[in-house]
C-alpha cells in the first residue's frame, strides 16, 4: 500500500484505489489524520453480480511535490520487531511518524507512548 501510494505521488495522480481491509483502513486514517493524504473513502463497486469495497485514497501535495517524501518498512513476516512504551523515538526529529500496531489497535508512535503502551512497529513515513 505505502509503495503504490509513494509510486503515484510520484506520478503525480490524485487518487489511489486498493482493495479494502480493515488494516489497509486504519493505516489510511492514520495518514490522514498525520497529513499525508488529503482524503480517505470507503467505496463499494458491483462487478458481475458482486459488490467489492474498496479504499480510495486522494494524495495531498505541496507545491507540486507529494506529502509523503519517505517509506521505510520496519517490520517483515520474516523479521518481526517490537517496541516497548520506552523504546520509541521520534522519526527524522519530529518530522515523521511510525505506525505501531499494539493491543488497543493501530496508532502513530507519539500517541502509542502517551497510551504507554508497545507493539510491533510497522514501518515510518516522513
Amino acid at each position: 500500500m505505502l509503495t503504490q501510494i509513494k509510486n503515484a505521488q510520484a506520478r503525480g495522480h490524485q487518487e489511489v484505489v486498493l482493495p479494502f481491509s480493515k488494516m489497509l483502513f486504519a493505516i489510511a486514517q492514520i495518514l490522514k489524520k498525520a497529513g499525508f493524504v488529503e482524503e480517505v473513502n470507503k467505496i463499494k463497486k458491483k462487478k458481475k453480480g458482486s459488490e467489492f469495497e474498496f479504499i480510495s485514497i486522494r494524495l495531498k501535495y505541496e507545491n507540486g511535490i507529494g506529502a509523503i517524501r519517505g517509506v521505510k518498512l520496519i517490520s517483515k513476516p520474516s523479521r518481526r520487531i517490537y517496541v516497548g512504551k520506552n523504546d520509541l523515538k521520534p522519526v527524522r526529529e519530529g518530522y515523521g511518524i511510525s505506525v505501531i500496531s499494539t493491543p488497543k489497535g493501530l496508532m502513530t508512535g507519539d500517541e502509542a507512548k502517551k497510551a504507554g503502551v508497545g507493539g510491533e512497529i510497522l514501518f515510518e513515513v516522513w
